[in-house]
């Protein structure tokens, strides 16, 4: 009987190892892939990679990251509720590692779009460690828009590696009034649409 009940302790003790090592690995797992409601996107499909990085991240949370091991433009993106003709503010760091278009087309690499649209961030392209981008737009007769956090663009494919994080998206207040208000922005480079075509601008001192 003594025999009988050590095996069977030892029994349990081995079932109740094996259960805590599988609900760690499922936890592991759960840590890497889940996106709060992000949807994963990309051009060409079975290209890209989407996880949640906790090795490189900034703050206390998984980053999202996005690897192009080959040319693709990939996303996560959410619906979001908004209301018509108000201006928004998005934000978040990116980092980025090797990101390299395709072709010579400016607006390509890790940026804040809002998909099957031209609106969009700054495109951080190259190697840099964590920086801030963001993203303004008018809400127009939308209700919803596909908030995204891209690696590529809409007129192009990149490859590369880039984490996201830290995301807000800020209400503004829309002028009720005719009067007039006028406000300068100066950018060292920035990049805009005109007849479908990217233009990039730059200040240069002489």
């Amino acid at each position: 009987m003594e025999q009988t009940r050590k095996k069977n302790k030892i029994s349990h003790f081995l079932s109740l190892a094996f259960l805590l090592i599988v609900l760690y690995f499922a936890y592991q797992y759960y840590q890497i892939n889940n996106f709060n409601d992000f949807i994963r996107s990309e051009t060409n499909l079975n290209t890209s990679q989407f996880t949640r990085d906790k090795e490189i991240k900034y703050g206390n949370q998984r980053s999202y990251k996005i690897e192009n091991p080959d040319y693709n433009d990939a996303m996560f993106y959410k619906k979001v509720q908004v209301k018509k003709n108000q201006p928004y503010k998005v934000t978040c760091m990116v980092k980025t590692d090797n990101v390299q278009a395709k072709e010579e087309i400016s607006g390509l690499g890790a940026q804040i779009s809002i998909e099957g649209t031209t609106e969009r961030s700054v495109a951080v392209s190259g190697t840099h460690d964590w920086q801030k981008i963001e993203l303004i737009f008018n809400s127009k007769d939308r209700e919803q828009v596909n908030l995204g956090f891209r690696l590529g663009g809409y007129l192009g494919d990149v490859k590369g590696d880039a984490w996201f994080s830290n995301f807000t998206i800020e209400e503004g207040i829309q002028e009720q009034n005719n009067s007039w208000k006028f406000a300068c922005f100066i950018f060292r480079t920035t990049d805009v649409m005109i007849n479908q075509k990217q233009v990039k601008l730059q200040v240069t001192r002489k």
